[in-house]
């Protein structure tokens, strides 16, 4: 019998049975606007059927989730332009007195590992815990234009990551492999960062071009 590949942005009896829910229609940003805003900027528009962001528009902003999440797993499909570099935050805290998401939320890095400017750094490559846990062995994406599927797992402070079927981060906030990952990173002194068990979950303005499909989440 033939196999068909499943349409994207379709969900699947199975997937539905599971409990999964789509984040984006395909066709819209319903569920989505841009941080700190009321709707979403012209940066963000759909083109065939994906998310892309547009960084020539003149409304740019990263875009979050219209509803909040704890324990949940993620599943997006992504596609980076050459030598760009976007990312996937989670548990962003949305309030006037945190004017970025990345000051509250963690990163799941999307990136060329080839071109971009944070290629030299392990834990800056594409599918790592963003400047916390990174490997160039397990860091393998597709070639730039081609997409690439990540997934976030969360549950009880576990947090694990994955790339193309491949794990690429596990780790538990809040432990003392956790404490020492903050300790000797970037955000050792940002008192808010990381410090929340849910929030929204964004796509990053970096400043080049990319896009993200299949966004489908579920709730643990």
């Amino acid at each position: 019998m033939q196999a068909f590949a499943q349409a994207p942005n379709t969900l699947s009896n199975s997937e539905k049975k599971d409990g999964w829910k789509l984040l984006f229609d395909g066709k819209s940003t319903k569920g989505w606007h841009t941080y700190l805003k009321d709707g979403v900027g012209n940066a963000w528009r759909v083109e065939d059927g994906a998310l892309t962001f547009d960084p020539t528009a003149s409304e740019r902003g990263d875009i979050v989730t219209d509803d909040i999440y704890g324990d949940f797993e993620l599943s997006i499909d992504w596609k980076i332009s050459l030598g760009g570099n976007s990312g996937i935050i989670f548990n962003v805290q949305e309030k006037p007195e945190f004017n970025a998401t990345y000051l509250t939320g963690i990163e799941m890095q999307v990136l060329d590992n080839i071109e971009a400017g944070d290629r030299h750094i392990p834990n800056h490559l594409a599918g790592s815990l963003y400047d916390l846990i990174g490997n160039a062995e397990v860091s393998k994406p597709k070639a730039v234009g081609e997409w690439n599927t990540a997934r976030i797992h969360q549950k009880d402070g576990e947090i694990t990551l994955w790339l193309n079927d491949v794990k690429t981060a596990s780790v538990k906030r809040g432990s003392s492999t956790w404490d020492e990952l903050i300790a000797n990173s970037k955000f050792k002194d940002w008192k808010d960062f990381a410090k929340y068990d849910s929030g929204k979950i964004a796509l990053q303005d970096h400043g080049n071009k990319v896009a993200f499909r299949n966004i489908k989440i579920r709730k643990l």
